[in-house]
């Protein structure tokens, strides 16, 4: 069964979807969607076969198509999503998958009017190494700190300090640091603990009005969460979840690519699983799997958790003072 896909978005995560994508035989390229021909063109040369479209209903009706994946600016995702799913397309949606939670749940509702499968594409909780950080959480003991860390010095950043403000630092594209890489971290922590209970952020607001950086401090029943991000600063730290019995510690958050426990009598458990193709592949590959079985949601990334995670991040950036047209 081979699935055909249209792309949204002619930039380099796209690339890298669609090269992921080529590793699975059940992958096909048939269409790509710009806002230019000319873009478009370009684009797609680099994958014979493609048709371009400059109308995304145009593509989602041309019966070349069975699936979209989403790349576009971060204010695009839940219209051209809801374009998408409303033609009967299935379709996977760069994070985060909307603007705002209200925005998802629409998204999220469309799809289960239509019968057709909705995925937020966060590549790291589907990564080997994340099944290994899950199975392995019982041996910490009781859990009583998650910490994860994304920042990131932009190269945008640099033109923004002389006066350029591009989209990555552009409120009109719901941007920031906080939706660009503070999810990274947000997401991991709802698949493994669950919607936290409270939520206290802080971060520095930049005057063309998205956040540069913040932190985020989570409450738990019985542990706490902290998470830290930054599109104008770097760090690296690699996150921890820090039991009773020992830390588990991880090389990045947002592609574990290695895992260990560090137990309290001194020993050192590696538990690090070989990674044989690309980050993103394992997404392509879920995506693809939920399609043939019939499934319209996934179990990992589900609905429930990129809901959650998008209304953490609501709530993060009304304390800091971040909003955007969208929101309510």
């Amino acid at each position: 069964m081979t699935i055909r896909f249209g792309v949204v978005g002619t930039n380099w995560i796209t690339d890298r979807f669609i090269q992921a994508g080529l590793e699975n035989e059940e992958f096909l390229l048939t269409a790509v969607y710009s806002r230019t021909e000319e873009k478009g063109r370009d684009f797609a040369a680099k994958y014979a076969g493609a048709s371009i479209y400059t109308n995304l209903e145009e593509m989602v009706t041309s019966g070349e198509v069975d699936a979209v994946y989403i790349a576009s600016p971060n204010s695009m995702h839940a219209e051209q999503s809801l374009i998408c799913l409303n033609h009967g397309m299935h379709v996977i949606c760069e994070k985060p998958a909307a603007s705002n939670s209200a925005e998802l749940r629409a998204v999220i509702e469309a799809a289960h009017r239509n019968d057709v499968l909705f995925l937020e594409a966060m590549k790291s909780t589907y990564m080997p190494n994340f099944g290994v950080i899950k199975d392995n959480l019982y041996k910490l003991g009781q859990v009583r700190r998650y910490f994860a860390s994304y920042c990131q010095y932009s190269s945008r950043y640099d033109a923004y300090r002389q006066g350029k403000v591009l989209n990555a630092f552009n409120p009109v594209y719901s941007n920031g640091s906080l939706m660009d890489l503070g999810i990274y971290c947000l997401y991991p922590m709802v698949a493994l603990f669950g919607k936290p209970e409270t939520v206290k952020s802080v971060g520095l607001m930049l005057s063309s009005g998205v956040d540069g950086e913040g932190s985020i401090v989570m409450r738990y029943p019985d542990m706490d969460a902290v998470v830290m991000h930054s599109k104008i600063a770097d760090s690296y730290l690699p996150a921890e979840i820090q039991g009773e019995n020992g830390t588990m510690v991880i090389d990045k958050i947002n592609q574990p690519y290695q895992v260990k426990i560090y137990y309290r009598d001194g020993t050192v458990e590696e538990l690090t699983l070989p990674q044989v193709f690309e980050p993103m592949y394992y997404e392509v590959e879920e995506f693809i799997s939920l399609i043939k079985n019939g499934q319209r949601e996934s179990s990992v990334n589900s609905h429930a958790n990129s809901l959650a995670v998008s209304e953490v991040m609501e709530e993060a950036r009304a304390q800091i003072g971040l909003r955007y047209a969208s929101d309510l």
